[in-house]
């Protein structure tokens, strides 16, 4: 049976409400033509009070979207880069790193170089484009550059239930790099990046924007997210926000051959929500194996990077701890953002 409408959705849903809408949905969004009265019916809630309580998240900043995580260069390409920037000069340079459509996550950083952001692009000579526009704008030096060579843990959402954890994730296969893309399925994933309407039929507003049937737009997320293009679809929530306003980056110069080893074990450590092999950038940067620790205050953040780094023998490579300070800029990746208001004949 499903879920009723009621008229009188109240004001202010009880907080186990939001909790579980919160922390059971961040994955496995039903695909279905409502999926707000899916998880109506899983929650025994109206579909009025699904879409009251994420339009209140969504206002007060909690949460980002409901929307896709796309795999890393499943769809184009991305990167993680820095910058060295006088403090005196901080906000001018991360106002101008924000600006840009191809910047995702911008974040200042304690040490050096002391910001970094992620950059996202249909293809690579677009990405080095807006990198050489940076480095020009910003007049700090060189951009250092850090593409992704491996995955160990990534975009798995958090676990609400206690210290900041990545939640489970089941295994996915890895996506062609990158996936050939039609003009309509172009459309349909610049339409998705900024999130699905909270609307009782959402795939029919993408599928209007795409040029394409509802049934359409259904079938191909799902076969998105079986062939791991779509990480994971669902709420996705702001860490800060959540209470979670401690985060470190800690990084390892570890032997290329070894790397991979230990990555997988620190991916599997208590406390990491993301862990990954990236590029050197010699001699100004050494370091190939991150991870990413969330939690509450500093020092818990702190104590769980020396843990894990003891459990996975880890002390003995150079490493460091870069503990974010500000962030300027989040939001979803845009790989096509000049498709967002195209729509192709059907």
């Amino acid at each position: 049976m499903s879920a009723r409408a009621d008229p009188a959705a109240p004001a202010q849903a009880p907080a186990a409400l939001r909790f579980r809408l919160l922390n059971e949905h961040q994955r496995g969004f039903p695909l279905v033509d409502a999926p707000y009265a899916a998880v109506a019916q899983r929650l025994e809630v109206s579909e009025e009070a699904v879409l009251a309580v994420l339009a209140r998240c969504l206002a007060d900043g909690t949460i980002a979207r409901v929307g896709a995580v796309i795999a890393p260069h499943s769809v184009g390409v991305s990167t993680l880069a820095a910058l060295r920037v006088r403090e005196d000069d901080l906000e001018r340079v991360a106002a101008l790193v924000s600006a840009r459509r191809e910047v995702s996550h911008n974040y200042a950083r304690d040490g050096d170089p002391n910001l970094w952001f992620v950059l996202n692009a249909a293809d690579p000579a677009t990405l080095g484009q807006a990198m050489d526009e940076i480095e020009r704008a910003a007049a700090s030096g060189p951009v250092l550059n850090f593409p992704l060579l491996e995955e160990y843990r990534i975009d798995l959402g958090f676990d609400m239930r206690g210290p900041a954890q990545a939640s489970e994730q089941p295994a996915w296969r890895r996506a062609p790099c990158p996936l050939p893309l039609t003009l309509a399925e172009r459309a349909l994933l610049g339409a998705l990046e900024s999130g699905l309407a909270l609307t009782r039929h959402p795939y029919r507003e993408l599928a209007a924007q795409a040029g394409m049937t509802g049934e359409q737009v259904v079938d191909t997320l799902r076969d998105w997210v079986q062939a791991g293009v779509i990480r994971r679809l669902g709420v996705i929530v702001r860490h800060r926000e959540m209470g979670y306003r401690a985060n470190a980056m800690a990084v390892w110069d570890v032997p290329d051959g070894q790397v991979g080893a230990f990555g997988r074990a620190l991916a599997a450590c208590p406390g990491v929500t993301l862990c990954y092999r990236r590029e050197r950038s010699l001699p100004d940067w050494p370091f190939n194996l991150y991870c990413m620790v969330h939690g509450r205050e500093p020092g818990a953040v702190r104590s769980t990077l020396a843990g894990n780094a003891r459990a996975c023998a880890l002390e003995g490579f150079p490493a460091r701890v870069l503990f974010g300070r500000t962030r300027f800029k989040q939001q979803g990746a845009r790989y096509f953002p000049e498709m967002q208001h195209a729509r192709p004949h059907a």
